[in-house]
């Protein structure tokens, strides 16, 4: 049966059945654009605000979609008695925004309070009860957001990823020569957007599933961007997920940094990442920095790398477990 949401994950839901867990597709304004989300409600939901549940918003990688690993975790959460809400960034998948694929992280922050303002008025949750979810780059951008937005009461990432660390300094910090001409590059990016040219974009697009061969698989860096390759272009290839950002986007982004500020957060929080992963160190640079609180948790997910959290059993199954255990105590 194929399934009626775009869902491209293992088990995804195909068909909203009574009694059991279901999804419906809302839209609503983040950012002055619409948005397009995914919401979960727990097995025998009733619409009627006699009961009220604990809710998460989840946030999407880089790139990603909530029809991915977002969708995923959001359903786990509402197999386990939670309101889950999985939105589309603004200016990416099914969300509007012009240009497309715009990467702000002001944007993608106000995206995760947004989705709390969403749940705040959907029928049975408990607005004292919201926790937030952020995957890779949604990881970052919900640390952004629990810094200062305090209706989230308990936070919790997914192999983090400090978009902005990343694109300023390079992967490992690998391109701390070149920071000033990738700026200078970026602003004339943005000049050409203002002037109607074509938008410039950093990576690609993929309008099919791209299946690559050992060659040349072997020719890009193994972690995070051949097991990215593999599970976006591939295995869990969503025709609105795009790897690509504006060029422009990096005048916001290379002024970004996860890690700032980051001991305002005095909520519980909990990092998970993979202990194999090529992009842990940025992960256990927030968590060290995160001084603000002192009822954190860093899980390590023995022998995974970065996109193994995506998807990868036992990590999912393993993952889940300490989700429902951590929202369940601090929500």
């Amino acid at each position: 049966m194929e399934n009626q949401f775009g869902l491209v994950y293992k088990d995804a839901l195909k068909e909203n059945v009574a009694g059991k867990v279901n999804i419906r597709t809302v839209a609503y304004e983040a950012n002055g654009v619409k948005a397009s989300a995914n919401v979960y409600t727990p097995a025998n939901y009733i619409e009627d605000g006699k009961d009220l549940y604990p809710a998460i918003t989840v946030a999407h990688p880089n790139g990603g979609v909530k029809e991915q690993v977002a969708g995923l975790f959001a359903q786990k959460l509402a197999e386990n008695g939670y309101i889950a809400v999985a939105a589309d960034a603004a200016y990416q998948g099914a969300s509007d925004g012009l240009p497309r694929n715009t990467d702000n992280p002001a944007y993608r922050t106000e995206d995760i309070r947004a989705m709390a303002d969403f749940l705040e008025s959907f029928p049975g949750v408990d607005n004292n009860r919201i926790g937030a979810l952020g995957i890779c780059v949604g990881g970052g951008y919900t640390i952004e957001a629990a810094k200062t937005d305090k209706r989230l009461k308990a936070i919790a990432t997914i192999s983090m990823f400090n978009s902005g660390r990343v694109r300023r300094n390079g992967f490992h910090d690998s391109q701390l020569d070149s920071i000033q001409d990738r700026l200078q590059d970026a602003a004339q990016a943005r000049t050409k957007e203002k002037r109607g040219d074509e938008v410039e974009y950093i990576g690609e697009l993929y309008t099919k599933p791209v299946i690559l061969s050992e060659e040349q698989l072997s020719k890009i860096p193994a972690g995070l961007y051949r097991d990215g390759m593999i599970y976006y272009g591939n295995t869990h290839f969503h025709p609105n997920s795009t790897g690509r950002y504006t060029k422009s986007s990096l005048i916001n982004l290379m002024a970004f940094d996860a890690e700032d500020h980051v001991d305002l957060i005095d909520q519980p929080l909990l990092m998970m990442a993979g202990s194999d992963a090529d992009t842990r160190y940025m992960t256990d640079a927030v968590y060290k920095k995160a001084t603000g609180t002192d009822d954190k948790e860093l899980f390590l997910l023995d022998g995974a790398s970065h996109i193994d959290t995506y998807w990868k059993e036992p990590y999912v199954t393993q993952e889940t477990e300490k989700l429902v255990s951590f929202f369940g105590e601090k929500l």
